[in-house]
């Protein structure tokens, strides 16, 4: 099914641009006016990460007039692996920024504005009205659901994207022309539901694949060529080598979306507003640098995510073992005396299976154990840190 062209052609362009674009300009059905469609175009990417730096890259070569990148988070060293628009200098610099300074390294025509935040209810309206398409390369269930549901409300067509492991998926929503992400998976997942890429792993290079599939798409809606992937969901495995095609409908019985208000319990839920039982890394820290009496740290992620970077003398206890004996499963790795008082603080990679840790260990501790969630996990005590 192929659609109008997104965006009127905007004015002729200079010579030096021509030059630049020439490959696209002998292209049929791209050529001079898709390219001026191009530069006219408004484009909105959530994410600067795995998905999010092929992309922005890719539409910025391609001569995507206006983008602008929404992400809160910051370039850690083990982004470096996939996140191939952020440097070894970027550590530690907001994503969005760096993404806005790589771009403006290979073209400073394009006008790239970096948001140092995360999408929300209160902004992913205003944020859909005033582009032309999104580009969805979000990490997390709640930030995909707003997405849509932003999409279906303001009418913003979306290319989306996720990637797990070895594997990613590719799709279009089109609101008006085809099937929603509702109509796919109709309800939002729980969040701990699918492991993420600090516990499950990525490969690399599948970011660069199912980015570049994404960044096809949206020169594809942007200048009206092609066949988008509209009700298909494209699927590739890096291992087999395999792309293969699901195809789907819109749901006649799903109702549409009149509102963020159920995303937006599910966003707020993300954004850890903050628990009863939260310490700061800072205070952590602070005990820990002197002599840490009255505190004792447990790290519920995986080996290899210990193998990275963790606080020094804590102790190991998987999530799934808390989940499955409780308080025992602590008791016996902090040994004798475990329960004498002191603090126990629950660490993850960045406080949220440590807040579900403490939920499971709440059942079966001693009355009056005090157990204290790292606030931020090893994200936050690591920029402290480091």
């Amino acid at each position: 099914m192929s659609l109008p062209a997104l965006v009127e052609p905007g004015p002729p362009l200079s010579p030096s641009r021509a030059a630049r674009f020439a490959r696209h300009l002998t292209l049929p059905g791209v050529g001079a006016l898709g390219q001026r469609r191009l530069a006219a175009s408004r484009v909105l990417a959530i994410g600067a990460g795995g998905l999010g730096a092929p992309v922005i890259q890719y539409l910025a070569a391609a001569g995507v007039g206006r983008i602008t990148v929404i992400d809160d988070d910051r370039v850690e060293r083990t982004n470096l692996q996939r996140q191939v628009l952020h440097t070894e200098g970027d550590v530690g610099r907001p994503k969005a920024e760096s993404a806005r300074d790589a771009v403006a390294l290979r073209d400073s025509a394009v006008d790239v504005t970096a948001l140092v935040e995360r999408l929300g209810p209160d902004n992913a309206l205003a944020l859909f009205r005033d582009h032309d398409l999104v580009l969805d390369g979000s990490d997390n269930f709640a930030t995909r659901y707003l997405v849509n549901d932003a999409a279906e409300l303001t009418g913003t067509p979306v290319v989306w994207g996720s990637i797990h492991r070895f594997a990613g998926q590719v799709s279009v929503f089109h609101p008006g022309h085809g099937p929603m992400l509702r109509d796919l998976f109709p309800d939002i997942p729980d969040a701990g539901s699918i492991e993420s890429c600090a516990t499950g792993g990525v490969f690399g290079v599948l970011c660069g694949a199912v980015g570049s599939a994404m960044a096809a798409e949206a020169l594809k809606l942007l200048c009206g060529i092609g066949e988008p992937l509209i009700g298909r969901l494209a699927r590739y495995d890096a291992l087999s080598a395999r792309w293969d095609e699901l195809r789907f409908t819109a749901d006649p019985e799903r109702p549409p979306v009149a509102d963020l208000e159920e995303v937006a319990v599910a966003c707020r839920a993300l954004s850890q507003q903050g628990r009863d039982d939260d310490i700061t890394a800072g205070e952590v820290a602070a005990r820990l640098e002197h002599g840490g009496q009255g505190i004792a740290v447990v790290d519920v992620r995986t080996r290899a995510e210990r193998s990275v970077h963790a606080i020094e003398g804590s102790v190991p206890v998987p999530l799934d073992r808390i989940l499955a004996e409780g308080w025992p499963a602590v008791a016996e790795a902090l040994g004798a005396g475990a329960a004498d008082g002191r603090d126990i603080v629950v660490t993850c990679q960045a406080g949220i299976r440590s807040a579900r840790a403490i939920d499971a260990l709440a059942a079966s501790a001693p009355a009056g154990t005090p157990l204290r969630n790292l606030a931020g996990g090893m994200d936050a005590y690591a920029a402290l840190t480091q």
